[in-house]
């Protein structure tokens, strides 16, 4: 089997694997593409927290970025944790060289435990700098808050913060509905043109750990490969659920996901 595509990952590092550029290139390689990445970050986590952050600098991050597609084309890029406001102005100014059409942003923010992964000036230069330069964005609703400066807490509150969004210069939002307690999970695509719903009963588990990470990755793969950003966006969503649904259940606290429930391995071994 050959990649179908090629992927650059600009994204922090988690040491438990769970998350990150970790869960980002699992994922690629489980759906059938080659990744490739620029680490924005190192942290030492596991599933209970993170212990620390030590950022990468900017001029690095450019150099990975750049040296790497200067070899590899990539097909479609991936945004992760950025974690300063120099390193997104480096970001937005390597993705002008490099020339890639089709990318996605998830605005990480907050860790799954509660940490804070960017700060307030950051958040202003995302906002006003990078979004408008992607193809899609894939915030929470804690990030949707964030961004939109706006309460949600239904449906309705979704649908106002995604355009509020749009109006920022997000040519496409999936604003995923996870954190509103309810037994069917919704979660909106929308541009302007159209609003999508996608509806899934929720999984009752903890081990959630990178669902984040592993939707945009995954979404970022199915666009880089030709589908639509909405047919992208619902089979992510279903891949992501397949993948909490049998999860390995790892650590103490909130656990990983299981990447290669994409892969079937029809050989038999002796």
């Amino acid at each position: 089997m050959k990649p179908n595509s090629k992927i650059l990952i600009i994204a922090g590092s988690d040491s438990s694997g769970g998350a990150g550029i970790q869960a980002d290139i699992k994922t690629v390689t489980a759906l059938g593409s080659y990744a490739m990445t620029a680490i924005t970050a190192v942290t030492a986590q596991n599933t209970l927290g993170v212990k620390s952050i030590v950022p990468i600098s900017p001029n690095e991050i450019s150099k990975q970025i750049e040296f790497t597609s200067k070899d590899i084309k990539p097909d479609a890029v991936k945004i992760g944790m950025l974690h300063s406001s120099e390193v997104i102005y480096a970001v937005i100014k390597s993705l002008k060289k490099i020339k890639v059409k089709k990318v996605i942003l998830d605005p990480v923010m907050v860790a799954k435990g509660g940490a804070k992964l960017i700060d307030d000036k950051s958040i202003k230069v995302l906002k006003y700098n990078l979004i408008n330069k992607t193809d899609l964005i894939t915030p929470n609703i804690p990030e949707a808050e964030v961004l939109t400066k706006s309460k949600i807490k239904n449906l309705e509150d979704m649908i106002s913060s995604g355009k509020i969004l749009l109006k920022l210069g997000a040519k496409n939002v999936l604003l995923k509905g996870g954190h509103i307690r309810q037994t069917f999970l919704k979660d909106i695509f929308l541009n302007n043109k159209e609003i999508k719903i996608f509806t899934n009963k929720r999984i009752d588990s903890k081990h959630t750990h990178g669902t984040g990470c592993t939707l945009s990755s995954a979404i970022t793969t199915y666009y880089s490969c030709g589908k639509t950003l909405k047919k992208s966006c619902e089979m992510a969503i279903k891949y992501v659920n397949n993948s909490i649904g049998t999860a390995p259940k790892f650590g103490m606290g909130h656990g990983p996901i299981n990447h290669i429930s994409a892969i079937t391995i029809k050989k038999k071994y002796k």
